[in-house]
């Protein structure tokens, strides 16, 4: 998020129906002749708020062209999310790694109940009543992935009807 209180893709030339979220900025050093050298790492969420999300990351020299690498990744990894309503049609578990994620499906009002690292992810995605909870490691790569495995997991009564051919009263 920009300092202005913007998502940093929130710009008026493109217009792009996708917002971003930088969840994370890692800064690594190199020590050189001439002293230490950083570089940026940059863990971005992009999302349209409507059933679309994807995440990303980029590494460079500076922050901004970390960040910008992250939401070109981030856009080649869209999928779709199945929801109902505001939540998520029924409780999924997703792992990646050493990280689990459980999200529960909420009433209306409820909110995202999830850690500072997970919400970009929820909301962007357009869940807006959710509830979650993180086992295991807490790194912010791994529950991320493990947050989109639940995702890419869910899905609704129509689709499970179609898969498998019968009627559901």
């Amino acid at each position: 998020m920009a300092q202005d209180g913007r998502f940093a893709s929130d710009t008026f030339e493109g217009e792009s129906p996708f917002a971003d979220s930088v969840v994370q900025i890692y800064r690594s050093t190199k020590v050189v002749k001439g002293g230490r050298r950083f570089s940026f790492s940059a863990l971005v969420v992009v999302g349209n708020r409507a059933g679309r999300v994807g995440i990303g990351y980029g590494k460079a020299n500076e922050v901004p062209q970390a960040v910008e690498k992250g939401i070109a990744d981030a856009r080649k990894s869209l999928f779709d999310v199945s929801l109902r309503g505001r939540t998520i049609p029924h409780a999924v578990k997703g792992r990646y790694g050493a990280s689990q994620v459980v999200m529960v499906p909420a009433s209306e009002g409820t909110g995202i109940i999830a850690g500072k690292k997970l919400r970009p992810l929820l909301e962007l995605a357009g869940v807006s009543d959710v509830l979650t909870k993180a086992h295991g490691s807490t790194s912010p790569k791994n529950l991320l992935k493990a947050g989109m495995d639940a995702l890419l997991k869910l899905r609704t009564a129509e689709s499970i009807k179609s898969l498998r051919g019968v009627e559901i009263a």
